[in-house]
């Protein structure tokens, strides 16, 4: 029978969430149930907050998150109720004409949960990236559950959900760093943080932090950067190009989302470099860029959907790279809060005091 739990709603645009009941409905085929154990608070939920999104309020906030499968539907054979999993927002169809060629991280027609979760007088929530874990239990499609090994802490490995393996996976996947490359990474919050990781991963030869905030670019240097740059004092542009022997960097990683630090990363890229954007804009955002320049620079302009991953392919690796100590998922955890500290934490989020405050139930 439809479970009744406590979770964190968006009710309108701007306004401050707030706790609620919300009715969690039995699985149905191809369905599952998961009893969250914690849940970052990602940039991208306070995007769907500020009605960046779209305007499909009350939002069910949270999605980057790790849990005990509880129950399943009718189908349901991949996980099973007791799996630990992290859950993801590109439960890929297997069906469709990218799946159908060997590229599933570009599925064209990814699903989420078709019932809905409710408030008490039976108002219809929208699940933030149809996933919806600022809650104590939540409706997910099974294929949003990705079995992990139970050893990672549910408020480590659930970071895999969204921002750490959309920044590894856009230096990694979609940026293909290669060892020897010079990266740069436009925006050291928890994505771009996350690229330093991947690009360090992949054996970048330097990898250079690019921020406008000192305590971003000190935790910037921690996760493995080899220069900075504050771009409030010196144009980022001319300084990238300095760094790299006046030629500018082989991949550069947008990670803010935004058409002036975009024009930067495409001007910062050597001949022939790649730029990656993996920050992600409002619907407002317009770019101008001068086509002979694109034109005339060659490379690669790319954008990254949560980092162009797989995530049976994916979690599953990075969680054995963070156990061997090969990673350490743990530093992008600033602290640990309850359900009733969400709204704080957005205000911590936008003073830019935490690189991950994570939701533990």
């Amino acid at each position: 029978m439809p479970q009744h739990v406590r979770g964190v709603i968006a009710p309108g645009r701007n306004e401050p969430v707030r706790i609620e009941t919300v009715v969690v409905p039995d699985p149905g085929p191809g369905e599952a149930v998961v009893r969250v154990e914690a849940c970052g608070v990602c940039h991208t939920d306070l995007h769907y907050k500020q009605g960046g999104i779209n305007d499909d309020f009350p939002f069910l906030l949270g999605h980057e998150a790790a849990g005990t499968v509880e129950a399943v539907g009718e189908g349901v054979t991949d996980v099973a109720p007791g799996d630990y999993v992290i859950l993801n927002w590109r439960a890929v169809c297997g069906q469709c004409r990218a799946c159908r060629r060997g590229r599933p991280w570009y599925c064209f027609d990814t699903h989420n949960a078709k019932q809905k979760m409710t408030l008490l007088d039976g108002t219809e929530l929208s699940p933030a990236l149809g996933i919806g874990a600022f809650a104590e239990k939540t409706l997910v499609a099974a294929g949003q559950c990705t079995k992990v090994d139970r050893s990672v802490a549910p408020e480590i490995a659930g970071l895999l959900g969204c921002g750490v393996m959309a920044g590894i996976g856009a230096a990694i996947n979609t940026g293909n760093v290669s060892r020897g490359d010079t990266v740069a990474v436009i925006g050291c919050g928890g994505v771009g943080d996350a690229a330093i990781v991947g690009s360090r991963l992949a054996g970048a030869a330097k990898i250079i932090a690019v921020d406008v905030d000192e305590r971003k670019l000190a935790k910037a240097k921690e996760m493995g950067a080899t220069d900075t740059v504050d771009s409030r004092a010196t144009d980022p542009v001319e300084a990238i190009r300095a760094l790299t022997g006046g030629f500018g960097a082989d991949v550069v990683i947008e990670a803010v989302g935004r058409p002036e630090t975009y024009q930067q990363a495409f001007y910062a890229r050597d001949l022939a470099g790649t730029v990656v954007l993996v920050g992600v804009p409002t619907p407002e955002m317009r770019l101008e860029l001068p086509l002979l320049d694109v034109f005339g620079r060659g490379g690669s302009l790319k954008s990254s959907w949560y980092g162009d991953c797989l995530p049976s392919r994916d979690f599953p690796m990075l969680i054995d790279l963070h156990r061997q100590g090969r990673i350490d998922l743990g530093a992008f955890v600033t602290e640990t809060i309850a359900l009733d500290d969400v709204e704080k934490a957005f205000a911590r989020m936008h003073e830019g005091d935490v690189l991950r405050s994570v939701v533990v139930l």
